[in-house]
């Protein structure tokens, strides 16, 4: 009779730990998605955003016709992007795009004096950062859930489960990942001293 018992304890703290286990599994997917979804919301206002400021460049640079139509296709592109590996490549395009808008931009000094466009740059920088944050809280989530269903015993939930691990976000800029040249060979002579 000890035995039953102490086989049907076994059993049930089993099912407490698989119970318990799979929860947790489901929490951490699930602030991943509520994550995700914080981010395509600064997307999507970074993508509303973007018309208004190739439309005040437009009024003083009409000849770069190039630089608006690669930020116009690079926008349409970020907006049917599904999912944070498409949005990830491409936002890192759409950046890249709005970079050559600055430069334009920056040819212009009496574009930059403007107000309207100083305050759409502001906006601009506050979303980047607001981009930035909640791809940090993103990025977070998921490392948390992807580490839970790759150790045990969430693996084995993961796996019987269908949970399947989540991939990063990320934008990267042109440049980022090169490592910049330095070059001794111009030499300076050492300072003399006293």
């Amino acid at each position: 009779m000890v035995i039953v018992i102490i086989i049907i304890a076994l059993l049930l703290l089993a099912g407490l730990i698989y119970v318990l286990a799979r929860n947790g599994i489901i929490r951490l997917r699930n602030q991943c998605d509520e994550a995700w979804s914080g981010i395509d919301v600064q997307l999507k206002r970074r993508h509303d955003l973007i018309p208004n400021l190739v439309e005040s460049v437009k009024g003083y640079a009409s000849h770069e016709r190039e630089t608006f139509e690669r930020v116009t296709q690079a926008r349409a592109a970020a907006m049917q992007a599904q999912g944070p590996e498409q949005a990830s490549q491409a936002e890192s395009q759409l950046t890249a795009a709005l970079g050559g808008l600055r430069v334009v931009a920056e040819q212009y000094p009496q574009l930059r004096a403007t107000e309207n466009f100083q305050q759409l740059q502001r906006q601009l920088s506050e979303l980047e950062d607001e981009i930035q944050a909640a791809r940090r809280i993103y990025n977070s989530n998921v490392q948390q859930y992807n580490t839970r269903i790759q150790q045990f015993p969430g693996s084995i939930i993961a796996n019987q489960g269908g949970f399947t691990p989540k991939p990063f976000f990320e934008i990267t800029e042109p440049g980022d990942r090169e490592v910049p040249q330095v070059s001794f060979s111009e030499t300076t002579p050492p300072p003399a001293t006293a």
